[in-house]
């Protein structure tokens, strides 16, 4: 069994930052290929992609991919919530917007921390991180909050495309659930990435044909930058990052910091795309911060003593 941290550490926390701060950048990566890239051939061609280097990576490290090891029904239901997860998330948003969308995706910290005490009673909350997670989301709710209120009668199926967010939301969890509470906790971090990638690629490709999405007429130089941040450093290397962890620090406490990403995505959006940073999102983001920082604050004694 990998050794477990009961806490954030320094190390983890600046892992955590690169990931949040990746995955903010994707989602603009993810928006600016849409003109010469469907979504769906987007999430299953970078999944194929980062499953072949997650091989490759394996290979020179000389961990073993096949071996029985009793990982293969866990794998195979946290690979299935992987991709139905982003099916929902690219379905859902043609319906809705992504303001909209990314509020809705990360309640999946709640599904975690809901969840989690079934697993280990460890990794149960205390009222304190409770407030910690509800602050934190909260203001992330706050920061997109002006597309509550948008587009509203120019999306007749917008309620289909929240409730897929939700859905999304579900799996999510879902998958850290089951990483956590199958044979995948004492898998290499390479194993489960594989799993997760290797049969999300596979579906999301598949339903790309189904529904006739067509793939690129030309790899132009742009979009091919743009699938590579994609697959190798998203898809690949974050991914990685993220599956290891999991395994060695408390799943409430990394979900709670994912709540950082979409705030992460606003900045990118306002680097990248021009866009303006509102003082809404100035104040979302401090108190983002409070809220993560009560989540992962070490427990008084007495505390952590019912934990």
């Amino acid at each position: 069994m990998p050794s477990r941290h009961t806490h954030l550490d320094r190390r983890a926390i600046i892992l955590l930052l690169i990931c949040c701060v990746m995955w903010g950048l994707n989602q603009v990566a993810v928006k600016a290929a849409m003109s010469e890239m469907g979504p769906l051939w987007q999430a299953g061609l970078r999944s194929l992609v980062a499953t072949v280097l997650v091989a490759l990576w394996a290979k020179w490290r000389g961990i073993a991919l096949f071996q029985r090891d009793g990982s293969l029904r866990g794998g195979l239901l946290a690979g299935a919530l992987f991709g139905l997860e982003f099916a929902c998330i690219f379905i859902g948003l043609q319906y809705t917007s992504a303001s909209r969308m990314v509020v809705f995706i990360y309640l999946s910290p709640f599904v975690v921390a809901l969840g989690m005490p079934f697993i280990s009673a460890s990794e149960r909350l205390a009222p304190r991180q409770i407030a910690g997670l509800v602050l934190a989301f909260a203001a992330v709710a706050w920061a997109f909050s002006e597309g509550f209120h948008s587009h509203e009668e120019s999306r007749p199926l917008q309620w289909l495309g929240d409730s897929l967010g939700v859905l999304a939301a579900l799996l999510w969890g879902g998958t850290t659930l089951a990483i956590r509470g199958s044979r995948l906790s004492s898998a290499s971090a390479e194993k489960t990435l594989l799993y997760q990638l290797g049969i999300s690629g596979l579906g999301l490709s598949l339903a790309a044909l189904w529904v006739g999405e067509p793939l690129p007429a030309e790899w132009t130089l742009r979009l091919s930058g743009l699938f590579f941040f994609q697959a190798v450093i998203v898809s690949f290397a974050s991914y990685l990052l993220w599956f290891w962890m999991i395994r060695h620090y408390p799943a409430t406490r990394l979900a709670s910091f994912t709540l950082a990403t979409p705030l992460f995505g606003l900045l990118a959006g306002a680097w990248l795309l021009g866009e303006t940073i509102s003082p809404r999102l100035g104040l979302a983001l401090l108190a983002l911060a409070a809220g993560v920082a009560l989540v992962n604050r070490r427990a008084p004694p007495a505390e952590a003593s019912q934990n």
